[in-house]
């Protein structure tokens, strides 16, 4: 886990505890990255981290696009918010604008869901 997926994960941590909230953590593992990481491992890796998290549960989606598989993971669970990180949705933008003329996944998001967007930006 890089040092700015620990700050986003404990700004949601933080965010799930402070309004009595459950918590999603999501990984996605992309098709074109050929890493696979299990739900298992996810879990096993947020809890050597932060410990038991008793609202968690663990989610794994394969997609192509990150922004794509978000949103199906937000209709499948009825989201109220999504905390992303700032670097992770630079990411995504550099790969939207290899494809569509939308740079901005955080504004991408916020006209197709129904939540709270929360995006931490790196050393919060």
């Amino acid at each position: 886990m890089s040092d700015h997926s620990r700050a986003t994960l404990a700004e949601a941590i933080r965010i799930a505890e402070e309004e009595d909230g459950s918590l999603t953590v999501l990984h996605i593992n992309l098709y074109q990255n050929g890493k696979q990481v299990t739900r298992s491992q996810l879990k096993s890796e947020v809890e050597s981290t932060f410990g038991h998290l008793p609202n968690a549960r663990y989610s794994v989606r394969r997609g192509l696009l990150v922004e794509e598989s978000i949103l199906e993971e937000i209709a499948a669970d009825d989201t109220d918010m999504v905390v992303i990180g700032k670097k992770q949705a630079s990411r995504w933008r550099r790969m939207i604008r290899r494809i569509t003329d939308d740079p901005d996944v955080e504004t991408y998001l916020r006209e197709r869901v129904n939540c709270r967007i929360v995006a931490v930006s790196p050393g919060v």
